[in-house]
């Protein structure tokens, strides 16, 4: 799964030219060339760490509640039959 979205590189790149304003005037020269390894850089530096959007966590947030929901219902539903099979067989 590529974890980086496209309104991510989006953020990415308002960070890169961010930090490549921040070169003094005297190297503005090579500044386009500085954004664009900013970018790459953070881009693949921030993807090998597994970093997901707000907006990604949220959503396997919710995901994983749902699934945690479901999984108490089965083992609820488990349970009733491993129950019900003891008093009819006296035995599981």
């Amino acid at each position: 799964m590529n974890a980086l979205r496209i309104h991510d590189l989006n953020q990415l790149d308002a960070l890169a030219h961010r930090l490549a304003s921040l070169v003094p005037s005297a190297q503005r020269d090579g500044r386009d060339d500085l954004r664009e390894n900013f970018k790459i850089v953070l881009r693949d530096t921030l993807g090998a760490l597994g970093l997901v959007s707000r907006t990604e966590f949220e959503l396997q947030r919710v995901q994983l509640a749902l699934t945690r929901d479901r999984l108490d219902a089965l083992e609820a539903q488990l349970g009733q039959w491993r129950r019900s099979a003891v008093r009819e067989t006296g035995r599981l």
